[in-house]
């Protein structure tokens, strides 16, 4: 027995789109195959077919990709809708009107006509005569808007006919218009002393009919001319009135959001409604700018607080090491040296616990601003901690220039220092100087042998400087 199967519906949402049944892969059921949807799940023992879902980008680009229109386009674009729109309506309407005038006006005209010919042929239709019938008609109709007139006995038959000649393509088409928009051919009675003898048959050519015609749609399209003019005009001045302010602000609020360039300000513009929109994002720019300026101020204020001693103002150790470690690359690279003085005071301690915190405090300002004096600039002085400090001198040639500069650091520190209780007091320093790379290799090392050497100077006695050992081997 051949079991058949029911034919299977289309996919849901598609109802007019032919189902086409994917066969499955090669080694593949279709309960394996990656992104396909059983056909026969069973749930609650029916049976239900998932519709596939076509991939994004199947039937064109992805939206996203799209290009999406400009403001000035769309104004454009609209504009010039409504323009053409009212100029169609416009021309629809006066063509309607003037076509059911007209049609009036050529059934009137046949209508005298007709009855000036009726007139005319009536005595030639009593007598019999043809020919004076077929001129008279030819003398009236050749001048006007006809194409064919025919004159009837009284039973019917054709008594005289007169048709205008051929005039090739163009009153051919008249001819079809005239048929399409203008009546047909008007009937009058040939009447004498009462009697109707016959009839005549007038039937228009249209020609007048077509002359307008073609003049409406000149006229449309002279319009319609003109309004895409006007609008060119219109959309230049929509383009500097609204879109180019549009423009500017978005530009503005670009360079803001990429370039933080809050200084930036939209320039004023004479539509109300643009101008206001313009003097908010301008508030909001001028506190932008604000903010900016504090937090900048503010992450100065922390990076100088991170990298400098709140007392004397002079850089900290950890700033110094750091730009010692790049000194001696630079030096590496150059194939010069960097000297390096390590200071101690002599009496801080004494100081300090004798005269007092302030005084101790005064002292150490009094000894950076005497160590900045006689420095370079490129030099570097530093406070490492306590009563410690460090210069460092990079591009020296040797160390007896490294020496000098101890030795004017000793005489300065001979000045008396104030004290803010009054008094003056005198104090002294020791310094070890090193030489990069003739003492020391690196960094931490140069820091160390300029210690060591300033130890050996305490050891000699107060006030004195020592130069650092070269390194064995």
């Amino acid at each position: 027995m051949t079991i058949q199967r029911p034919p299977i519906p289309p996919p849901t949402g598609a109802p007019d789109a032919p189902f086409m049944p994917q066969a499955p892969l090669a080694g593949l059921s279709s309960a394996e195959m990656p992104g396909h949807a059983a056909a026969d799940t069973h749930v609650n023992g029916a049976s239900h077919d998932r519709p596939l879902s076509a991939p994004a980008g199947a039937a064109g680009e992805p939206a996203r990709h799209r290009r999406r229109p400009s403001l000035q386009g769309v104004l454009r674009r609209t504009h010039l809708r409504l323009a053409v729109s009212a100029v169609v309506l416009a021309a629809v309407s006066l063509t309607l009107v003037a076509w059911i005038a007209l049609r009036v006006y050529a059934e009137n005209n046949l209508l005298l006509l007709g009855r000036s010919l009726a007139y005319t042929v009536e005595a030639a239709v009593v007598f019999g005569d043809r020919v004076a019938a077929q001129e008279a008609i030819a003398l009236i109709a050749h001048e006007e808007d006809v194409v064919q007139v025919r004159v009837l006995d009284a039973r019917g038959a054709q008594f005289a006919l007169w048709r205008r000649p051929d005039g090739g393509a163009l009153a051919t088409l008249e001819r079809a218009v005239a048929d399409v928009a203008l009546p047909g051919p008007v009937t009058l009675p040939i009447r004498h002393d009462g009697d109707v003898v016959g009839h005549i048959e007038v039937q228009g050519q249209g020609h007048q009919f077509f002359v307008f015609l073609l003049s409406g749609v000149g006229g449309v399209l002279a319009c319609l001319l003109v309004t895409f003019a006007v609008a060119t005009v219109l959309a230049k001045r929509m383009h500097r009135d609204i879109v180019k302010p549009l423009r500017a602000l978005a530009e503005v609020a670009h360079a803001v959001r990429r370039e933080r360039a809050f200084h930036q300000r939209v320039a004023a513009t004479p539509i109300a409604e643009l101008k206001e929109l313009g003097d908010d994002f301008n508030a909001l720019l001028d506190e932008f700018e604000g903010w900016q300026n504090h937090l900048r101020a503010q992450n100065a204020t922390l990076a100088h607080q991170a990298n400098h001693d709140q007392l004397t103002g002079l850089p900290n150790r950890a700033y110094f090491e750091s730009r010692l470690a790049q000194a001696l690359v630079d030096a590496h690279e150059l194939g010069t040296h960097v000297a390096l003085l390590y200071l101690d005071s002599d009496r801080f301690k004494e100081i300090n616990d004798h005269q007092g915190h302030d005084a101790g405090d005064a002292v150490l300002v009094a000894i950076a601003e005497r160590l900045r004096q006689p420095l370079r600039e490129g030099d570097l002085v530093a406070r490492l901690g306590g009563d410690e400090f460090a210069v460092m001198l990079p591009g020296v040639r040797q160390t007896s220039n490294a020496v000098r500069l101890a030795q004017s650091l000793l005489v300065a520190m001979e000045k008396p220092i104030a004290l803010p209780g009054g008094g003056e007091i005198v104090t002294s320093m020791s310094i070890g100087v090193a030489l990069y790379p003739t003492h020391a290799p690196d960094a931490p090392a140069l820091l160390r042998a300029a210690d060591a050497a300033m130890y050996q100077a305490k050891r000699a006695g107060v006030g004195t400087w020592h130069v650092a050992e070269s390194p064995k081997g």
